[in-house]
Formats: C-alpha cells, sequence, structure tokens
C-alpha cells in the first residue's frame, strides 16, 4: 500500500516558524526521491570533492613536515600546496552549483507535477543552465566582495538580497542581469524580515552540522595528546594521514555537504513568501484554477 503524501503548497505567505517546518515536513515526505536525485546528479563531482579534500589535506601534512625539517624555502612549500587549493576550490564550487540547481529544480518539478517530480526533467534543466548559474555564481561574489571592502554592513546587505537571486532564476526564469536587479526589487521593504529567516535557518543548519564534526574533533584531540608525548615534534603532522582522521572527515564534510540543502529549500520558501506578498501569484493561480473549473 503506498503512503499519500501530502502536496505542499509553496506559493504562499508563511511566517518564520512555518518556513522552518515545513522545510522539514517536505524533507521528511520526500527525502528518498530528493536525496536520490541530488546524489545522481552531483555524485560523480561528490566523489573528486571528497578525493581533493584528502588530497589536499596529506599534502598539508607532508609540507608542514617539509617546512620543520628545511626551512630554507617556505616559499617553495606554499606553491606546491597551491595547485591542490585552487583543484579544491574549483571541484567544491561546481558541487555546490550542481547541488543548488538540482534541489531547486527538484522543487521546480515537484510543484509541477502535483508532488511527484520528474529525474530527467531536472536533470536537463540542470545542464541547460548550468554556465548560467555559473555567471550568476560569480557576479555576486563580485557584489558581496566589493560591499565587503567598502564596509561591513554593505557586504552583508548585498550577500542577505542576493540570496534570492538563484530561486528568481529558476522559478521566473529570468536573464543573469534580470535576476540580478529583481532581487533588490522583491526584497524592497523586506530585507530585515528576510535576514532574521537566513540567520535563524543558517543557525540552526549549522548547529545540526556541527554535531557530525564531533568525532573529527574528539579523535583528532586525542591523537594530538599521544602525538604530542613523543620525541619527534613533526610526528604531529602525520594526523592529516591519519586514515581514521580521513574517513571521519569525509564522512563530516558529506554530511554537512547534505544539510546545505536545508538552507536552499528555506530559501524558496523564502522566495515565494515575498512574491506572494508582492504579487499575490499564488493567489491569483487559486482563482485562475477556480474560474476554469466553474466553465
Amino acid at each position: 500500500m503506498l503512503e499519500n503524501k501530502a502536496f505542499i503548497e509553496f506559493r504562499k505567505e508563511r511566517d518564520l516558524g512555518a518556513i522552518i517546518t515545513d522545510t522539514f515536513t517536505f524533507i521528511r515526505d520526500n527525502w528518498k526521491e530528493y536525496f536520490l536525485t541530488i546524489l545522481k546528479i552531483v555524485g560523480p563531482i561528490l566523489g573528486l570533492a571528497l578525493i581533493a579534500v584528502i588530497g589536499y589535506l596529506m599534502v598539508i601534512g607532508d609540507l608542514f613536515q617539509g617546512i620543520q625539517n628545511d626551512s630554507s624555502d617556505p616559499l617553495g612549500f606554499v606553491y606546491k600546496i597551491l595547485p591542490w587549493y585552487g583543484v579544491m576550490i574549483i571541484v567544491i564550487v561546481v558541487l555546490y552549483t550542481l547541488m543548488s540547481m538540482s534541489s531547486l529544480y527538484f522543487i521546480k518539478s515537484y510543484m509541477s507535477n502535483n508532488g511527484q517530480a520528474s529525474f530527467e526533467e531536472v536533470k536537463e534543466n540542470v545542464l541547460k543552465n548550468f554556465w548560467k548559474f555559473i555567471g550568476i555564481g560569480f557576479l555576486i561574489m563580485l557584489s558581496v566582495l566589493f560591499g565587503f571592502i567598502l564596509c561591513y554592513f554593505p557586504g552583508f546587505y548585498i550577500l542577505i538580497v542576493l540570496s534570492l537571486a538563484a530561486p528568481i532564476m529558476v522559478f521566473e526564469n529570468k536573464s543573469i542581469s534580470d535576476t540580478y536587479t529583481h532581487t533588490f526589487t522583491l526584497i524592497k521593504g523586506q530585507w530585515w524580515n528576510t535576514f532574521g529567516v537566513v540567520i535563524v535557518v543558517g543557525l540552526l543548519v549549522g548547529l545540526i552540522g556541527s554535531a557530525f564534526s564531533v568525532p573529527t574533533l574528539i579523535y583528532q584531540f586525542i591523537k594530538m595528546g599521544t602525538m604530542m608525548q613523543e620525541q619527534d615534534p613533526t610526528a604531529i603532522f602525520d594526523l592529516f594521514k591519519d586514515p581514521i582522521y580521513l574517513v571521519l572527515n569525509v564522512l563530516s564534510y558529506t554530511f554537512q555537504f547534505i544539510l546545505y540543502s536545508i538552507t536552499t529549500i528555506a530559501g524558496v520558501f523564502i522566495y515565494f513568501d515575498l512574491n506572494e506578498q508582492k504579487n499575490l501569484t499564488g493567489t491569483i493561480d487559486k482563482i485562475d484554477s477556480i474560474g476554469g473549473y466553474q466553465k
């Protein structure tokens, strides 16, 4: 007997409590299809990201040991670590871009198909719009960086405003430039409310995510305490090549990556809440559907 899941209506106003509740309700009711869709799309890149993180940690261990043994050329060690760091950053940017897109297009397909998202539809949209997302992401990065250079508050202001860019691009199918300008229009008069929701959701996800880092930290402190008792001062850097430490880091990063999707889903609820307040799109759609049914 199949379980009947209640369809979650995104196009309506919600307060902070409803946004958080409906975010976790959506995950609870659709976790299997949702995470399978994301993993099918980002799986290969996730594997590369984890390999890059492991390689980066191991190279750090080797470099620190080298610095301890030979301090004549410290810049040489920097040059050795930069390629690993660069590869890791690129892979992680691609990973989180694909994850955000998969999550957003899953929700869009979910809404279009009355609660039954189509994997092929999600995959097609992700592949078709990948570079557009990279473009808006680069524009957001430059804008936020410029805001922080001017002063801290403009940076925070721009960051909150542009947090709505991805949902706008997906659900309104706008270009990069139109998406960028529309974020400021949509959030006008609602910045503080949006800021409050983003902070609360971010703190909640951060607290949950930190729990997955506890085993790694405990093992790290125990291992460091043991290594500090040895005669060789460089032995402490062997931690970065310790298999257990690396596995715990991989698991921690994986769980935190999965948790990041919570903020994406919450962002969609925030977007539709603001959009409903400004444009009443959900209400208009309901009126039109009632009128069409009566005809």
